[in-house]
């Protein structure tokens, strides 16, 4: 088994329970899940692999905005399937039924944020539930 994160982005929050309800139905176990606020600060540590690109300011500036949601899921190919399920970064483009597609708006307010590797998975899970 797999773990991987998924972080319901500030505009789909209101739709967390169907969001969940989603990548239940597609076999994800949630092993916990947390709501809270980002500091700039926090929204600038975890998506440091982005500083320097033109979208950086405008997503930590989302990302600080109000409230997520993250979970801790787990399943088999957790990270390709969940990478799966959202669909592609930018929703205009992310395959129908997917969760971008029905949920996002652009692609810094795309609903949803997956983890792309298992090296990643590892950094987020921790960044979040402290090694838990």
């Amino acid at each position: 088994m797999e773990q991987t994160l998924m972080i319901i982005k500030p505009n789909a929050v209101a739709k967390a329970e169907e969001i969940i309800g989603r990548v239940k139905q597609e076999g994800f176990t949630v092993r916990q899940t947390k709501t809270l606020s980002l500091t700039s600060q926090e929204a600038k540590e975890f998506y440091a692999v982005h500083r320097g690109k033109p979208f950086f300011a405008d997503l930590v500036r989302f990302m600080d905005s109000g409230q997520i949601v993250v979970a801790l899921l787990e399943r088999r190919d957790a990270v390709t399937y969940l990478r799966k399920t959202v669909g592609a970064t930018d929703p205009s483009e992310a395959v129908k039924g997917t969760l971008r597609e029905i949920y996002g708006a652009s692609k810094t307010q795309n609903a949803v944020h997956a983890s792309d590797s298992l090296a990643n998975a590892k950094r987020e899970i921790e960044f979040f539930f402290n090694n838990s």
